[in-house]
C-alpha cells in the first residue's frame, strides 16, 4: 500500500513541477456576449435568458463589442499582441448547462496572443509568458441536490440555471511555467493575485472569486529532476481563491509524486478541489483540442479590430500595477520589507483605499497587517472576506487621532467589528471603551499608584526619575488601559516635581 501524498519536500528531492494556469474572467458588460440578456448576479433563475443563450432553433448571435474592447484592453494590458483579424469557433462538447451542446469560443484564432507579465514572490521576480486570451462565452450553473458533497454523484435530483449562460468570459492561458519546485505554488497564487489587481485596475470585471467572476484551472504536471520530457498533467478545476490556488498547486505535486513513486501512472484528467479537507479528486478524463471537433462559427462574421481602434485603447490603460507599487512604496516611505508584506498579505488596494480616506500609510499599513491580517491568518480567510472595509479602518483611526482611543482600545474595537457588533461608535459604547480624559479620575489614580508604590516614589526622589515608568504602569492597570499615557505623564510628573 503507498501513501495518499509525500511530503513536498520528498516530492520536490525527486520531481520538478511543470504548471500552466488558466484563468476565466467574467466580463462586467450589462448584456451577454452574444445577445442582450442582461448579466445581473443573483437574479432569480431563468430569468435572464432568451433563445440565442438558450440555443433555441434559428436564433442568431451578434457579438458584444464592450466585450471585444475588454478583451483588447486584457490583452494589451498582458503584453500581448492583439490580432489584425479573429474568428469564433464552436467547442463541442455536451453538458445539461450548456444547452446548445457547444460553447461559442476561439480556438486558433485568439483575439490576443504571446504576452507575458511578472510576478515577485520573496524579492524575485518570474516572468509568465502568456499563450493567448480569448473570448468565450460562459455556461450556465448545475445544482445537485440531496447528496452529501454537492456533486452529481448521490444527487437525487439536478437544478439548471441559464441565466450565466452566455455570460462574457476571457480565458487567459500561460504557457509551462517552469519555476524552483519550491516556489510553484507561491508562482501560481501570486499571479492569480497579480491578475485580480490587473483586472480591477482596467475595470473589465468585479473580480469576485468568491461569485466565480474570477477562476482558476490549475495544471500540474511532473518530471523527473533534471529531465526534459514532461509529464501526465491534471486540470484541477475552478479553484475561486488565492490560498486555495496555493493549496491546490501543492497537493498536486505532492499526490502525483506519491502516484509516480509507486510506479503507477498519473491519469490525464480533471480533478475537483474540496476546499475543506484541501484535497483534489478525479473529476472526468481531459479531452485533447482534437476530441472538442473545434469548427468556425458559422453564425459570427469574423472580428477585425483596427489599428487605430487598438491604439486609442491602448492610450485609456491605467498605470500597470507593477509600476504603481513602485510608486506607492516611494511615496509611503515603505522599505522592500514592508512592501513586500503588504503585497504578500493582499492588503495593498484596502491601504490605498484607506488611505485615500486620510489615514497616513504608517496607520493604515498597522492594521491591515497588523489585526487585520492577524485574524485573516487565525480564521484560513482572505483579508476581503473579513467584513471589514477601509471606511471602518478609517473611523477606527480617526478615533485614535482625536485622542478618543488609544492604539490598546483600538484593537478591541477591531475585535468588535470582527465579531459583528457594530459601528466603531456603538462598540465603544457597548464595551465601554472611551479614553477618561477628566484630569480629577487621572489624579485619583496617580495618587493611588504613589500611595502603592513608596519604594518607587523613593527612588525618582534620589535622582532616577526613569523610575517613573512603573508608576504609569501602575495607573494605566488601574484605569485598565483607558487614560492617555502622555496625559499620565505629564499629571505625575507634575504630582512628584520631575
Amino acid at each position: 500500500m503507498t501513501a495518499d501524498v509525500l511530503e513536498i519536500n520528498d516530492a520536490l528531492t525527486q520531481y520538478d513541477p511543470v504548471m500552466g494556469l488558466e484563468v476565466h474572467v467574467e466580463l462586467n458588460t450589462k448584456s451577454k456576449m452574444f445577445c442582450g440578456c442582461p448579466t445581473e448576479f443573483g437574479a432569480p433563475p431563468n430569468t435572464q435568458t432568451c433563445p440565442v443563450c438558450l440555443g433555441l432553433p434559428g436564433a442568431l448571435p451578434v457579438v458584444n463589442a464592450r466585450g471585444v474592447e475588454s478583451a483588447i484592453k486584457i490583452g494589451l494590458a498582458l503584453n500581448c499582441e492583439i490580432a489584425e483579424w479573429c474568428r469564433f469557433a464552436r467547442k463541442n462538447y455536451f453538458y445539461p448547462d450548456m444547452p446548445k451542446n457547444f460553447q461559442t469560443s476561439q480556438y486558433d484564432e485568439p483575439i490576443a496572443f504571446n504576452g507575458w507579465t511578472e510576478v515577485v514572490v520573496d524579492g524575485e521576480t518570474y516572468r509568465i509568458e502568456i499563450e493567448r486570451a480569448h473570448m468565450e462565452e460562459d455556461t450556465g450553473k448545475s445544482t445537485h441536490v440531496g447528496g452529501a458533497t454537492g456533486r452529481i454523484h448521490g444527487a437525487s435530483h439536478s437544478l439548471v440555471d441559464y441565466n450565466r449562460a452566455g455570460i462574457p468570459l476571457i480565458e487567459i492561458v500561460t504557457k509551462t511555467i517552469e519555476v524552483p519546485g519550491d516556489k510553484a505554488a507561491a508562482v501560481a497564487r501570486a499571479y492569480v493575485s497579480m491578475l485580480r489587481d490587473l483586472l480591477l485596475a482596467l475595470d473589465v470585471s468585479d473580480v469576485r472569486m468568491d461569485q466565480g467572476s474570477l477562476r482558476c484551472d490549475a495544471n500540474v504536471s511532473l518530471k523527473p529532476r533534471g529531465s526534459s520530457v514532461l509529464g501526465t498533467r491534471t486540470e484541477t478545476k475552478n479553484v475561486n481563491s488565492f490560498r486555495s490556488v496555493e493549496r491546490a498547486v501543492t497537493y498536486e505535486i505532492t499526490r502525483q509524486a506519491a502516484v509516480l513513486s509507486s510506479g503507477g501512472k498519473v491519469v490525464q484528467e480533471t480533478r475537483h478541489w474540496h476546499e475543506d479537507t484541501g484535497i483534489t479528486t478525479s473529476g472526468r478524463e481531459k479531452s485533447d483540442a482534437e476530441d472538442y471537433r473545434y469548427f468556425p462559427e458559422p453564425d459570427l462574421v469574423p472580428v477585425a479590430p483596427s489599428r487605430e481602434w487598438v491604439e486609442e485603447i491602448r492610450a485609456t490603460l491605467p498605470e500597470a500595477p507593477s509600476l504603481r507599487r513602485v510608486r506607492l512604496q516611494e511615496e509611503w516611505g515603505f522599505t522592500d520589507l514592508e512592501m513586500r508584506d503588504v503585497i504578500n498579505g493582499n492588503a495593498l488596494e484596502p491601504i490605498v483605499a484607506t488611505i485615500e480616506l486620510g489615514v497616513t500609510p504608517a496607520a493604515a499599513k498597522k492594521w491591515w497587517l497588523g489585526e487585520l491580517a492577524r485574524s485573516a491568518n487565525e480564521s484560513g480567510q482572505d483579508l476581503d472576506a473579513l467584513g471589514v472595509g477601509p471606511t471602518q479602518v478609517a473611523e477606527v483611526q480617526k478615533l485614535v487621532d482625536e485622542g478618543t482611543l488609544n492604539d490598546k482600545l483600538a484593537r478591541q474595537v477591531f475585535e468588535g467589528l470582527l465579531a459583528g457588533e457594530g459601528t466603531p461608535a456603538e462598540i465603544i459604547e457597548k464595551r465601554g471603551l472611551a479614553l477618561v480624559s477628566d484630569d480629577s479620575a487621572l489624579i485619583e489614580a496617580i495618587d493611588r499608584a504613589i500611595a502603592a508604590n513608596p519604594d518607587v516614589v523613593e527612588k525618582v526622589n534620589s535622582g532616577k526619575p526613569a523610575a517613573a515608568g512603573a508608576l504609569i504602569g501602575a495607573v494605566m492597570k488601574d484605569m485598565r488601559g483607558q487614560a492617555d499615557a502622555a496625559k499620565v505623564r505629564q499629571l505625575l510628573n507634575e504630582k512628584l516635581g520631575i
